[in-house]
């Protein structure tokens, strides 16, 4: 998925390229071990919803759908040219999206709407949000939170990526602590690095089984993970390369894939 996260920013030489870097581990995480999904039938109605609340991270999931079947993997190329169906931001014309995330802060709710009307219809299927930790410096975010607590949403799962960035740079108001937050709303909370896949793949695990109450997995992330220039990079919120930069970042990630798995 990094590489395709690479070979997309590519074309336009620009993009959000740290956020799908860093948010990697948590979409492979889901796609592959969690989600019921089917990838040629995206709108099934029995099918467990994810939600990409901030919809600029749709490069990682552009990245995930692709490998899950989705949309083709020649497709990727097309990312944020004009006409394609991979679009900078999320559009819900795209198999797989569900809703339109351009407008922070709005996810959440959507998916406690999902939640609660799953549960009216007596479905087994479970609703995934993912929100930023810039995300939570707005209050709709929290009058969802604490909607999904009031309504004791045990099919819902808040998976808040806190990787410390916002546009012009660090989170502006101070977040801090984050997974208390959480807690106060009624959600079962889980504090992980989001870069650990095993630790991702157990939280998602535990999270199955949160009874009577909504579940939130607060996700430590490092933007650009995989590729050292990235992780370094002050200004990481969007990201532009030179041309001739490309081969070299193809290469550390590379270096970086190959110390991990030994």
């Amino acid at each position: 998925m990094r590489r395709h996260i690479l070979l997309m920013a590519e074309g336009p030489g620009q993009g959000y390229v740290g956020q799908g870097l860093g948010i990697a581990d948590v979409l492979a995480a889901l796609y592959f071990h969690e989600l019921r999904h089917d990838p040629g039938d995206v709108r099934a109605p029995d099918r467990d919803r994810f939600v990409l609340s901030t919809g600029h991270y749709s490069i990682a999931l552009w990245a995930a759908l692709a490998e899950a079947g989705v949309i083709p993997l020649s497709e990727l190329p097309t990312y944020g040219a004009d006409d394609s169906r991979l679009d900078m931001s999320t559009l819900d014309t795209t198999p797989g999206v569900e809703i339109i995330g351009g407008s922070l802060g709005h996810g959440l709710g959507q998916g406690v709407g999902m939640a609660l009307g799953l549960r009216l219809k007596q479905s087994a299927a479970r609703v995934f949000v993912e929100l930023s930790d810039g995300e939570m410096q707005e209050g709709a975010t929290w009058e969802a939170a604490m909607s999904a607590g009031h309504f004791g949403l045990d099919n819902l799962v808040a998976l808040i990526d806190c990787n410390g960035i916002q546009a012009d740079g660090p989170v502006v108001l101070n977040m801090e602590p984050v997974a208390d937050k959480w807690r106060a709303f009624g959600f079962a909370t889980q504090e992980i690095d989001g870069n650990d896949l095993a630790a991702v793949l157990t939280a998602l695990e535990e999270a199955r089984r949160a009874e009577g109450r909504p579940h939130a997995i607060v996700l430590r992330t490092r933007p650009g993970k995989g590729v050292p220039t990235l992780e370094n990079r002050e200004r990481a919120h969007f990201v532009r390369v030179d041309a001739g930069e490309w081969a070299a970042l193809r290469a550390e990630l590379e270096r970086e894939a190959e110390v991990s798995h030994g």
